[in-house]
């Protein structure tokens, strides 16, 4: 895919300012400060055009507080390995930007976080201005963790028109879904696209998506793997059936099913948010070409509805798979001024940083405690896409919008709030889960035997963590 590792999501983050007051805005910073300091940043983000636009963030940081940072781009692949090697030298940098979930679980456990710090970023600007699912994520006990700075999900993209026409309800059901697909399906149009290929991250977290809504869990409170619940078990299940019954034979990755979707030969997929400028035409790389799209290039964007929040027959509440990306200040920085750089990008730099890609990097800070949706409003006109821009929200209404901007309340991700990211991360490397999801799609085996079979690899995994 031409866009980014899902694992560590895209990245960097955002922070802000010397002087501020708690909500937000600057509190006469200083302009030109002669004592400036030099901190380190690294970032997983290495496109040319991303880290010359934050670069320039950083410059209008320096001019306002003083200080300066260098800009350090580790490739996602090596990141472990740099980051090992660093930690052993005592060289670690001051600040580490675009780290998801399980990385920053990796890192805590490692003690190499300063969540005194942490804690003290998200403080000066007002704890009540994140979202709270974003501070839960990042937060050991009463530890911070890291400072959340942005999210993508995974949705459920539908055809609204031919749900209209059909006189179906948008699929926020596990029934809805089945029901919608069972009626949808034909020769010439898949019901419900998704992925089932064995070793791609993105099944994992395709099924996730599902499994979430049906309150399946990878591990429980106390530690214990149950993979091999009755809840994981029916989810399987519910993601075989679709596949089986109303998909396209064989198997499905994550640039098929987008394929599927631009063509107009799917009712529904499952994709993360990254798919909604594609889906508005603007990337030269990977644009619509539905039969109705020739003529009309926006015809598949205007009549595509999402779904983040999904609830299944074990479900208590709607839920959905998405990730967390975050700042984390180090227990080796220079403390006073990576919490400056940090405050900066979380305000004062906040929008520029988001616009970079908006749709990579929904605001998980809406606004300050004085202006509460200002990063929020602001991130609805930020133009996306590569080569033409345009405001996402010139191709989605609001109720497209709204979806997106309130997803985060609701996202959900396997291991984290249990404590077990470690887990989490390393079975997103050895991939147990998406092997069952695949064995079970293909009809190689049960729901209920590949269930057990990756529960007893991910014990073997926790065990040697």
């Amino acid at each position: 895919m031409a866009k980014v590792s899902f694992l560590a999501a895209v990245w960097l983050a955002v922070a802000f300012l010397a002087g501020c007051t708690p909500g937000g805005g600057s509190a006469g910073a200083p302009v030109n400060t002669p004592d400036a300091h030099d901190i380190t940043v690294w970032t997983t983000d290495v496109l040319p055009d991303r880290v010359a636009k934050t670069k320039a963030i950083i410059a209008n940081l320096t001019t306002a507080t003083g200080v300066r940072a260098e800009l350090v781009s580790v490739p996602e692949h090596r990141f472990n390995q740099v980051l090992k090697s660093s930690a052993a030298s005592g060289n670690l940098p001051d600040i580490i930007g675009g780290i998801s979930l399980g990385h920053v679980r990796t890192l805590a456990s490692s003690d190499l976080i300063d969540a005194e710090a942490n804690a003290k970023v998200i403080g000066n600007l007002g704890e009540g201005t994140w979202s709270r699912r974003s501070l839960e994520l990042t937060r050991d006990g009463v530890k911070q963790l890291s400072v959340p700075d942005s999210s993508w999900q995974q949705i459920l993209y539908f055809r609204r028109d031919l749900f209209a026409k059909a006189g179906i309800a948008a699929p926020a059901t596990y029934g809805d879904i089945k029901a919608a697909a069972a009626k949808l399906h034909s020769p010439q149009l898949a019901g419900f696209v998704a992925a089932n290929k064995a070793d791609q991250a993105f099944t994992q977290q395709s099924f996730e998506h599902i499994a979430q809504a049906n309150d399946c869990e990878m591990v429980n409170a106390e530690g214990d793997i149950t993979f091999d619940s009755p809840q994981c078990v029916g989810a399987l299940g519910f993601y075989r059936d679709m596949l089986k019954n109303y998909s396209v034979p064989g198997t499905q990755d994550i640039n098929s099913v987008r394929a599927m979707y631009f063509a107009g030969k799917a009712a529904m997929a499952i994709w993360p948010t990254f798919m909604l400028d594609e889906l508005a035409g603007l990337r030269s790389d990977a644009k619509p070409n539905c039969p109705e799209c020739k003529a009309d290039p926006e015809f598949l964007v205007r009549n595509t509805g999402v779904v983040a929040g999904i609830l299944g027959g074990g479900g208590n509440q709607p839920a959905h798979f998405g990730e967390i990306t975050s700042w984390i200040i180090t227990n080796d920085s220079d403390t006073e001024p990576a919490r400056r750089f940090v405050e900066y990008f979380m305000s004062d730099g906040y929008a520029d940083w988001l616009s970079i890609a908006p749709e990579e990097r929904l605001p998980v800070r809406a606004g300050t405690a004085s202006k509460p949706t200002e990063y929020a409003d602001a991130w609805k006109t930020m133009p996306a896409g590569i080569g033409t821009k345009e405001p996402l929200g010139k191709y989605y209404g609001q109720d497209v919008v709204s979806v997106l901007t309130q997803g985060a309340k609701d996202l959900k991700h396997w291991g984290i709030l249990e404590g077990r990211g470690d887990l989490a991360g390393a079975a997103m490397s050895e991939l147990p889960i998406a092997k069952a999801v695949s064995e079970v799609a293909l009809g190689v085996t049960d729901p209920k035997v590949a269930a057990k079979k990756a529960a007893a690899t991910l014990r073997s995994i926790m065990g040697s963590l």
